[in-house]
């Protein structure tokens, strides 16, 4: 079983920048496809931005472009997402999902766009960004 732990959600002003993280804990697997989601009151969990499993294939909402940058560590698959320009829109709880994949593989719209490709899931951790 894979189990994932975010941290670095906090609260900050309209420019400001964060820098999330999520730990696997534990996975038996070698490859795992990542990607991170955001959820806030009356909104469905909307997909971010995600990653293959060797970090070569990315994808990024439109409404994130160019303002967050999503890498991972390929040996202990920790998964990061820069995120700079932060405006009040961003706020939300962040989770951090993850699928086991093959290497070589490509991000496709669907592992962007939907939460039904992960079976791993954190806990999410708030973010906040007052105007």
């Amino acid at each position: 079983d894979v189990q994932l732990a975010e941290s670095g959600g906090a609260s900050v002003e309209t420019g400001g920048s964060l820098r999330l993280v999520c730990e696997v804990v534990r996975s038996p697997f070698k490859g795992l496809t990542m990607a991170w989601f955001r959820q806030n009151m009356n909104r469905e969990r909307e997909g971010v931005a995600a990653v293959d499993s060797d970090g070569t294939s990315v994808k990024y909402a439109d409404s994130v472009k160019g303002r967050f940058t999503i890498s991972k560590d390929l040996v202990t698959h920790t998964l990061y997402l820069q995120m700079d320009n932060l405006q009040p829109e961003d706020t939300g709880i962040y989770y951090c999902a993850a699928t086991p994949s093959y290497l070589g593989g490509r991000v496709t719209g669907r592992q962007l766009a939907s939460p039904e490709p992960y079976q791993y899931w954190g806990q999410g951790t708030q973010v906040t960004v007052s105007s």
